[in-house]
């Protein structure tokens, strides 16, 4: 059970770190590349800059495991650690 606690105390601690800076948490840069940054103009792929924190973490989670089918998301997100997509999707959610 401690483990347990102090697990979730770690992810809401890289949570919590990676909201506060100005910079992209490590794997972040990826997603860039396909998601637009800008809210305007159409676009096929999901704009995540303030997107719901728990909904990035589900998309991610439902991509690494196949319960969602991606082009391409299924094969990047299982390159990605919980404490990663923890950290990436907080990092989204917090910009605007």
């Amino acid at each position: 059970m401690r483990s347990v606690v102090a697990a979730a105390i770690g992810l809401a601690s890289i949570a919590a770190a990676t909201v506060a800076s100005a910079e992209p948490p490590a794997g972040a840069a990826a997603c860039s590349g396909c998601h637009p940054s800008a809210a305007r103009g159409p676009s096929p792929v999901t704009r995540l800059a303030g997107r719901d924190r728990a909904e990035i973490i589900k998309a991610m989670q439902d991509f690494r495991s196949g319960a969602r089918a991606g082009t391409v998301m299924d094969r990047i997100a299982k390159g990605f650690t919980d404490a990663e997509i923890q950290a990436i999707a907080a990092w989204y959610a917090a910009q605007r």
